[in-house]
């Protein structure tokens, strides 16, 4: 494969998304999450501006709108970090939702992540065990809840795919999945669409008409057998499961030289 995992998630991420909508993430901290959450979405982003969706809007941080990505020389530690503050964007709002607002539906797709995401694509961010005697306390829900349940649709996006984080059922649902199906959101008044897919450094699970998980692609390299000593939840036949496409040359030449050029995002440059 002559790119990276995150490169070839942040290209696959980009060919879903359509012009006109607009996408929001996070800042979020440590190497991995930082990754999965901030970086390849942004990538991804930028990516779909620059190929087949010019008109998509990143909502970075809930302030920040259409960062210029490749102007970045230090990733941000904070919301209000510096390298945000005087990075060259369209916009600084003031004020969160400012002129775009979840509770309208104005937010057409978002990013979240957990320690725990279960088959019925609910997330876990809050805490470990039983609610009495939690074994961890995690950062809390913070945004979770209404991405879950008021966004146009959630990509969760996992750093580490293992037999712990993807579970048959999630210790507290911080987000809400597709209780009893899709049918299940209904009933519970969740206006947004619930995840569409989930993203791990092994496969891409998507969601089907039902809101029933399955594996969508499974990544050059991976094997059956490792990906399901891998999850905690029974995968079913994978005999029918692509495997995920490599971004062409021309896509990794645009990531490498325009959307990330100083390697701030995927740690790659056309250099290395």
């Amino acid at each position: 494969m002559n790119c990276t995992v995150e490169e070839m998630l942040a290209a696959h991420l980009a060919s879903t998304f359509k012009n006109g909508e607009v996408g929001f993430t996070g800042l979020a901290t440590g190497k991995a999450a930082s990754m999965y959450i901030t970086s390849i979405p942004l990538a991804a982003m930028r990516l779909a501006q620059l190929t087949h969706a010019p008109d998509l809007t990143i909502l970075f941080n809930g302030w920040c709108v259409n960062p210029d990505l490749s102007a970045l020389t230090a990733l941000p530690e904070a919301e209000y970090d510096n390298a945000l503050l005087t990075l060259p964007c369209e916009a600084h709002m003031t004020s969160w939702p400012g002129p775009w607002s979840h509770h309208r539906g104005e937010i057409s797709f978002a990013f979240c992540s957990g320690a725990q995401v279960d088959v019925q694509g609910n997330v876990n961010c809050t805490r470990i065990g039983n609610a009495e005697r939690p074994k961890i306390a995690l950062v809390g829900p913070i945004f979770v809840p209404e991405h879950m349940a008021e966004f146009g649709r959630e990509y969760v996006m996992l750093p580490h795919h293992e037999v712990r984080s993807l579970v048959e059922k999630v210790d507290c649902i911080s987000g809400v999945g597709y209780p009893r199906g899709r049918a299940g959101r209904a009933e519970l008044g969740l206006r947004g669409g619930g995840p569409c897919a989930i993203y791990t450094p092994k496969c891409i699970f998507g969601f089907d008409a039902e809101g029933q998980i399955y594996v969508k692609s499974i990544h050059p390299g991976v094997s059956e057998r490792e990906l399901r000593e891998a999850t905690g939840f029974d995968l079913g036949d994978l005999s029918n499961a692509p495997v995920t496409p490599v971004p062409d040359k021309e896509t990794l030449r645009i990531l490498r030289t325009e959307v990330d050029p100083n390697g701030m995002l995927l740690g790659t440059t056309l250099e290395a």
